[in-house]
Parts: structure tokens; sequence; C-alpha cells
């Protein structure tokens, strides 16, 4: 290599790290309602940091996850793409064979080629065997640095013992999930910033809380219970505070460093919340997803619109509520955008860029969001948000947590039938259908979501080979 060569090859980075590319910081809820926060509606929950995250920049109201559980919707956020076409369509259990493939192409691993640092905190979820050299990790999906469990913190939130760092299992800790996984993200941080302050940084910060099985602060516990039905409720009510305050004390960091101003803050949650006493642990699950219709795991509103907050003083004006649709899926796609490169001509998203919403103004979409989850709880298991408009649909097919070669011509064939409609910009809790007196409108939404169905399910993964 010429002198002249490597002369421009230094230039150049130092251009990629002195331009004005933002930093970037996604925080991750598990199970947190669409009406958990404050500043979403709580009557008893305070979220004082959660609530200036939302003053000093953009409450969404109308956000979506990109699925109604756990699994398939980290997926779908990594990659901008409907989880179904990755073939994660349920959550992985542990020691299964399903996880995002190595060839799905993630969002931190086109900011790292575009010069970011990347970094993960808190919970992956993203395939059955974690941390094992037979399925990809979160290193494979493009994070410098991670620290990270399969699921659930275990054996709760409070001192759990299933952290891996890196590869290596770091062994019982003391504290609660939610805090351990901002030190952890804050002591990566520092360290990249005394290396290297002009890099430009993404970090994913994936609380478990306030997932089952919740566990919480005494004191925070106690200051609850005045207000509480019985003292599960409490401990839920101070799980989400927990949250509060480790958001808070992340936000107190970027600001003491100094990246605040342009850093994007995106806080979100998974999905919708966990319905009580659905499964033996789930005793502590008071999560309301007020004023929406249902829980998670169904594809009415309540399973996958959820909290949505961003804050970036640099380009963001403070104190907005936007109510144009923004999904997850939208993450890759806009990242991409700020980072100044591109997602590859050949792949497949389902999301777009959300940067005019920024600004409040609508987002052009090519296509509408859509959603098909074989093992949900209500009827309809396909749904679709389209401008205005709220679909949802029934499938003539028994529930599948995952498509393979026995049942794939089966789940392929299936059709839709029973479509409602709403008007969900004035209907937020899904309660007037208006198929019967919108006959035009139904028999546009219907063949719309039909085309993008159909599309959906002839793209999605078929695991295993055929015998």
């Amino acid at each position: 290599m010429t002198v002249m060569a490597i002369a421009l090859m230094c230039l150049s980075a130092i251009e990629l790290r002195a331009d004005d590319r933002p930093n970037i910081v996604v925080v991750l809820c598990d199970d947190l309602g669409y009406g958990d926060l404050e500043c979403y509606g709580h009557p008893h929950i305070k979220t004082p940091s959660i609530n200036t995250l939302a003053n000093e920049g953009i409450r969404f109201t109308d956000f979506y996850s990109t699925s109604p559980v756990c699994s398939p919707s980290r997926v779908g956020l990594m990659t901008g793409r409907s989880p179904n076409r990755a073939g994660v369509y349920d959550w992985i259990p542990g020691n299964r064979n399903i996880h995002m493939r190595s060839s799905e192409v993630t969002m931190p691993q086109l900011l790292k080629k575009a010069g970011y640092a990347t970094c993960m905190s808190g919970k992956w979820h993203c395939n059955g065997k974690f941390n094992s050299p037979l399925q990809p990790q979160p290193d494979d999906a493009g994070f410098d640095h991670w620290f990270g469990t399969h699921n659930n913190a275990s054996p709760s939130h409070e001192n759990p013992g299933n952290f891996v760092r890196n590869g290596k299992k770091v062994g019982p800790l003391e504290g609660f999930s939610c805090q351990l996984v901002v030190d952890e993200a804050l002591t990566w941080l520092k360290g990249q910033q005394e290396k290297d302050p002009k890099q430009p940084f993404f970090m994913y910060v994936a609380f478990h809380e306030p997932h089952e099985p919740v566990a919480s602060p005494k004191e925070m516990v106690e200051s609850y219970t005045p207000v509480a039905k019985n003292i599960q409720e409490a401990e839920y009510f101070a799980n989400v505070a927990n949250v509060d305050k480790a958001v808070g004390r992340l936000m107190a960091a970027l600001k003491a460093m100094d990246v605040d101003k342009n850093t994007l803050v995106v806080f979100t949650s998974d999905n919708g919340p966990e319905t009580l006493n659905r499964y033996s642990r789930a005793g502590r699950s008071y999560g309301t997803a007020e004023p929406l219709r249902g829980m998670k795991l169904w594809t009415t509103e309540a399973g996958f619109r959820v909290a949505g907050i961003m804050r970036w003083p640099a380009k963001i004006k403070a104190g907005q509520t936007v109510n144009h649709p923004v999904s997850a899926l939208d993450f890759l796609p806009t990242f991409c955008e700020l980072a100044k490169t591109e997602p590859p001509a050949d792949l497949v998203l389902d999301g777009t860029s959300f940067l005019s919403a920024l600004e409040n103004k609508p987002i052009e979409r090519k296509k509408p969001l859509v959603w098909i989850y074989y093992a949900a709880l209500n009827e309809r298991r396909v749904a679709m948000r389209d401008g205005d408009w709220k679909v949802l649909a029934k499938m003539n097919l028994k529930k599948y947590e995952r498509v393979r070669h026995r049942n794939a011509a089966e789940v392929k064939a299936a059709t839709l039938s029973d479509f409602q409609i709403f008007k969900i910009t004035d209907d937020i809790g899904e309660s007037k259908d208006l198929s019967a007196s919108h006959p035009e409108k139904l028999s546009e939404l219907k063949q719309r979501l039909t085309i993008h169905y159909r599309e959906l399910v002839n793209d999605s993964h078929v695991w295993g080979k055929k015998k």
C-alpha cells in the first residue's frame, strides 16, 4: 500500500469520527404495558425520569413493537424485517434450535461497519442456545461488547446469577437487574469515551423488567403499598419505578459525559403487558394496557402498541406529542440514514425511516405494518395498521409456534376470513367494527391486507429439512 493510500485512509477515518452523526441508545423494556407509565396515564406509578425524557423530546401515542411476544419482537427490532421472515414466530425456550440466523443483516452490524462502537447490555433472547458456538450470539449480530442473559434474569431481578459477558459466565451478582444492566452499559461507555471520544456509539440497553419473575427494592415496594390492591401489585408498581430510576441514572451519565445533546435516546417495550396469573409465575403481572384492547400475545392493539419516547436535543424539539404511527421495524433504516450508510440494496425491509415523524410529519410508507402471529390468544391472528385504519382477520389454520417443513404447506395455503376494520385514530380501544357500515373501505383494506399477508407468508423462513 502506498503512502498516499495510507494517508487517504487516515483522512477518511478522521472525517468519519469528526462528523455530526448522532450516538444512538435504544432502551427496551420487557412486557411494559402501554398504560404503565405516568406520562401514559398510570394513576399510581411515578416515573419522573421517563416523564422528563418525554418532556425533553417526543412522546409517541402510536408506537408499535414488531410482535406481541418477546423473541420475534427483538429479532424484528434488530433486522427491520417482520420476524416471520427470519423464522422466529414465537418466544424461544432454552436449548431450542430456533435462532436469528447468521444470514440476517442486523442494525448493529451495519452501524459497526459505518464506524460506530456497539454495546448490548441486558436480555438477548434471539436464540435458543445462548452462549453456544452452535448458534449466532450477540457478537455475531454486531456487538463489540455484550453483557446479557438468554431470557429472564434468574432467579429473579434481584441478585441474578445468569449473566454472561462476552462469552464468559459472570456468576452471582448483587443488585437489581435494570441497575446492573445500566452499570455495565455505562462502564463500557466510559471506557469507550476514554479510548476515542469522537467515535459515535450505539448502545442497546434491554431491561428484563417488568417481566416475571418480578423482584423490586423493598423501600420502593413499601412506598406503593398504600395505593396497591395487595403486595404483589405493589411489587409490580415498584418494578416499573425501578426502571425509571435506572433510566434516570443513564441519562444523568450521558449528560455528565457531555454526550447527551447529540445522542438519540429511544425508550420503548418489546410488547404489551402480561396477563395476571396466565401461568404459575405470573402472580405479580399487574401491568395495564388501558385504554387498549387485549394484552401481550394478542394482535389487538394491546399486544404490540407500546410506549415510545425519543429524545435528541440537537434535532428534536422538546415537548412534542406525535400521533403518526412509528414501529421498531423503522429503527434499522432510520439509524442507517443517521449513520450515513445504507442497508444492502437487495435486503427486503418492512420498516422505513421515521425521521419525518421527529418533526411531527407523516411517514411515507411503501407498505403497511402487518403482524402474523400464529399462536395469538385472540381469534383474529393477522393484523394490519394502515394509516388511520386497523384491520384484523382470522386464518383457517390451527395454532403453531413455528413453521417447518412438516406444516409449511398447510401454513402457506391458509387464507384469511372474517375481517374487521376500525378507524383506530378515533377508536383506540377497537370497540366499533366498521366493516358493515363501510363496505368500500372494507373491500379496499381486505385486498391490501391479503396482498401483504401473502407476500409475507411466502417469504417466511421454514425450519428443518424435508426427509
